[in-house]
C-alpha cells in the first residue's frame, strides 16, 4: 500500500512535465514578410503551415517548435513576381519546397508582462540553416495558442537572390501562428 502513493506521485510529476501538443493551422495564422524593392516596402504572405509545437508555460524545458511553411504558396499580390520568387533565381521552390524553423531553447523574457518568451533555434531556407533569436508572445485562445513574434534576416546569408541595388537584403518577418491542441 505504501508504494501506491509514491507511484501516483511519480506519475503526476511525469505527466505534468509533458508539454501540451499543438498543430499550427493556416486558418487564423499569418506568416508575413516585408522587403524594400525599388525603395518601397513590398510585402507578402506564405502559407502551408505544418509541423508540431509542444508548449507548456509552466515547464519551458519541454517546449519544442518544429514548424514549416510551403514556399510554393508565396503570395505578394503579383502573380508574375510570385513565380519569379519561386524560381531558382530566388527560393528555388522545386529544390527547396519548405522553410523550417526549429527551437533549441525557449525562455521567459525579462518583460514584466506575462506571456512573453524568447525563441532560440534555427531557420532553414534555401538549403541553408542559421541560428535565429527573437521574442514572442503566447496567448491562450480556448484550447489553442496564438504565438506572435517578429524578426529580421539577411536573405543573402541564405542564398536567396543576389546582391541588388534595387532590392534590399534585410527581410522583416512577422509571425502570427494559431496552434490548435492535437
Amino acid at each position: 500500500m505504501k508504494k501506491f502513493p509514491l507511484t501516483l506521485l511519480l506519475l503526476t510529476i511525469i505527466f505534468s512535465s509533458i508539454a501540451q501538443n499543438y498543430k499550427p493551422a493556416d486558418e487564423g495564422s499569418k506568416v508575413h514578410f516585408v522587403i524594400k524593392n525599388f525603395g518601397i516596402n513590398t510585402g507578402g504572405d506564405i502559407k502551408g503551415l505544418n509541423g508540431s509545437i509542444q508548449f507548456d508555460p509552466a515547464n519551458l524545458k519541454t517546449a519544442n517548435f518544429n514548424v514549416s511553411v510551403d514556399v510554393k504558396t508565396i503570395d505578394t499580390d503579383n502573380g508574375t513576381r510570385d513565380e519569379h520568387l519561386r524560381s531558382d533565381s530566388y527560393f528555388d521552390a522545386e529544390k527547396y519546397p519548405v522553410i523550417t524553423i526549429k527551437s533549441t531553447k525557449i525562455n521567459k523574457t525579462n518583460k514584466s508582462t506575462a506571456g512573453w518568451y524568447y525563441f532560440t533555434g534555427t531557420l532553414t531556407m534555401h538549403g541553408v540553416t542559421k541560428t535565429i533569436l527573437f521574442p514572442f508572445s503566447a496567448t491562450v485562445k480556448g484550447d489553442s495558442y496564438l504565438f506572435e513574434g517578429k524578426f529580421e534576416l539577411d536573405r543573402l546569408a541564405y542564398g536567396v537572390g543576389q546582391n541588388s541595388s534595387v532590392m534590399g537584403k534585410v527581410v522583416k518577418v512577422s509571425l502570427s501562428v494559431l496552434a490548435k491542441k492535437s
